[in-house]
């Protein structure tokens, strides 16, 4: 299979890059950058000097391929779509440009209309534990945000079960790495100011809150994101009340029916030790999304805390994971890297 990466020059196209080069089922990989066009893929992403001789291609020296990953900036992919997805049967956008599907939620959560409204509906909303299905016949697909892929996979066996009360709001907080930023550096990324830093930086209003509510069909989400002094990661707490009383057991069979037979979640509620709940430390570099709660004895809430690598599930690794499911493949090819201990 033939895969080509537009924008590979980021942390998700380096990303793109690791997991794919070991892809039992690519055979060609392209990777394409504007600012780095001409210079080796390991310039930018030095953990893969002497893993592969590729250079950065300029946009237009592209070459038909099988797959067409979009690693680009928000607002880039919608405006360019044309020129990119043309060049491959399958198109996977892992921009904000193609997740929401009411353009009047750009509006909203982007400060701005989408200029190509009839397209949504094109895009498959690509987290596989959510829409297998319909990614198996699928030829546009959206990633989905850090954040929104950690608190929708906490949350999602109790949305299906129909155990949340719809009259209030999921409160969901997420304490991020800063590789969630991106390659280009600011103020806040600048390490005097993030260092030793936990900083509130989207108490309301995080653009991810959207796809909560559509992917879980919950009428309010109020979340809020905080960056931590760590690279990746992602760790979610979300607070979920439930419409009636359930116990530890039922909770158990909620969440042991829903995930079972998932390859990349996995459920973490132990005893003792200091792994009883999940961490994102032990993810760095797998695909896997750990969920764990804890049932509030005083009333109807269940703490759900999940966490995740903000590149990988949360990212390129998720989005590998839907290509395997499109194209027929095992769906963990390419993703056996278990994480990092200690």
């Amino acid at each position: 299979m033939r895969v080509a990466i537009v924008g590979a020059a980021g942390y998700t196209g380096g990303e793109l890059l690791r997991i794919l080069l070991d892809h039992p089922q690519v055979s060609e990989l392209q990777a394409a950058s504007e600012s780095q066009a001409g210079k080796f893929v390991w310039s930018a992403h030095p953990n893969l000097r002497k893993r592969t001789d590729l250079a950065f291609l300029p946009y237009d020296a592209l070459r038909p391929a099988d797959v067409v990953f979009l690693a680009l900036p928000h607002g880039e992919a919608m405006r360019r779509l044309d020129e990119f997805r043309g060049l491959g049967t399958l198109c996977v956008d892992l921009s904000a440009d193609h997740r929401l599907r009411q353009a009047s939620a750009y509006d909203v959560w982007y400060g701005a209309p989408h200029p190509h409204p009839e397209r949504l509906a094109e895009f498959v909303y690509g987290i596989p534990e959510l829409h297998r299905e319909q990614i198996r016949t699928a030829r546009q697909l959206s990633g989905a945000g850090c954040n929104a892929t950690a608190v929708i996979l906490g949350v999602l066996p109790l949305a299906r079960a129909g155990v949340i009360d719809r009259s209030r709001p999921i409160v969901a907080e997420a304490k991020v790495g800063s590789s969630e930023g991106g390659r280009e550096s600011s103020e806040a990324t600048h390490h005097p100011e993030r260092a030793g830093a936990v900083r509130s930086f989207a108490p309301v209003g995080h653009r991810h809150t959207a796809e909560m509510e559509q992917e879980l069909a919950h009428p309010r989400v109020d979340f809020s994101a905080t960056s931590i002094e760590m690279v990746r990661g992602v760790l979610a707490t979300a607070h979920v009340p439930l419409a009636r009383e359930l116990d530890e057991k039922a909770l158990w069979r909620i969440y042991r029916e829903a995930y079972a037979a998932e390859p990349f979640v996995r459920v973490v509620k132990e005893r003792t030790g200091i792994y009883r709940y999940p961490e994102p430390k032990i993810l760095s570099g797998s695909n896997y999304c750990d969920v764990g709660f804890a049932l509030d004895p005083r009333g109807q809430r269940v703490v759900v805390v999940s966490a995740i690598d903000n590149l990988v599930k949360g990212a390129a690794g998720n989005c590998v994971q839907a290509m395997n499911v499109a194209c027929g493949f095992d769906e963990t090819a390419g993703l056996g890297f278990p994480g990092l201990h200690p």
